[in-house]
């Protein structure tokens, strides 16, 4: 995202000393907060940059030197670190509506950042010293216990979620009738995945109580799990992805990235801790046996 602010920030600056019509210092409902990079014809613009010229910070002028003012890698047929041109358009455009130091985004983004990192701390913690079940007496209220307060956290991060989008411009071309019911069918498919996974998990099954000792006696594949891995976190992101879009919300959609990248880093740190408390169970079955 450096490289891309770096340009968006250079090309407003010039478009605001050519235009004389200054960008506006807070977002309002009128219209989008974006600079001239995020118009539709921002593709065309990047097309017009050189990557290979190291930049000068002498350089001022966007028709001569500032054409030239970066040097970034680029593999055949991209523009830098993997991205193409069309990537690069998108990410411009969102970042155009998106005010990254707003206090409900960056509330937004600490929220979901937190949730994860939380649960998998006290749950490793949990499995580690078995504190939590001693200090409630039994795994299982200390279970129910973390998730309450998982369950509150949640909360908590969708409505940091909600007022970071309402807080934001919305997106024209989001705003119409056929976004808006994709948007709801969203909803509706990751709810299903969501209460599904719950109904077949049950409470302890989805609040780690794997880490607490409460196992399951055989792998879950019934549906969700027969169609999908990890449907609670996938089911998640689409209903916050179908949130976004209801809402036009650029904000929205930048969020909902970083959830689903989020939970991606998560499923790697979770699955192989998983597995190996069912392996050392089977193990210890083994031995008994």
């Amino acid at each position: 995202m450096g490289p891309v602010l770096g340009v968006g920030g250079f090309l407003e600056a010039r478009a605001r000393s050519l235009q004389g019509n200054p960008r506006p210092t807070s977002p309002g409902r009128a219209g989008p907060v974006r600079s001239s990079v995020a118009a539709p014809d921002c593709c065309g613009g990047l097309g017009n940059l050189d990557f290979r010229k190291r930049w000068d910070p002498a350089a001022r002028d966007l028709g001569t030197a500032g054409a030239a003012s970066l040097e970034l890698p680029r593999a055949e047929g991209q523009d830098f670190h993997g991205f193409s041109k069309a990537d690069l358009c998108i990410m411009t455009q969102l970042l155009g509506y998106v005010d990254l130091s707003e206090p409900h985004f960056v509330a937004a983004v600490l929220a979901i950042v937190f949730n994860p990192l939380f649960w998998n701390v006290v749950a490793r913690w949990e499995h580690k010293t078995r504190k939590l079940s001693k200090a409630f007496g039994s795994p299982r209220l200390a279970c129910y216990t973390l998730g309450g307060a998982i369950l509150l956290l949640n909360v908590l991060r969708s409505h940091c979620f909600t007022q970071a989008m309402l807080s934001q411009p919305r997106m024209q071309s989001l705003d119409n009738p056929a976004a808006y019911h994709v948007g709801l069918a969203l909803l509706g498919v990751g709810g299903v995945f969501v209460l599904s996974s719950f109904l077949a998990l049950g409470f302890t099954g989805t609040f780690l109580g794997d880490y607490f000792g409460i196992l399951k006696e055989a792998r879950v594949t019934m549906f969700p799990f027969s169609v999908l891995d990890n449907p609670m976190y996938w089911g998640s992101t689409a209903i916050y992805l179908g949130w976004a879009i209801v809402h036009a919300s650029p904000t929205g959609l930048l969020l909902t990235a970083l959830v689903a990248l989020i939970y991606m880093v998560a499923i790697v740190y979770e699955e192989p801790f998983t597995a190996e408390i069912y392996q050392q169970k089977a193990s210890q079955a083994y031995k008994r046996s």
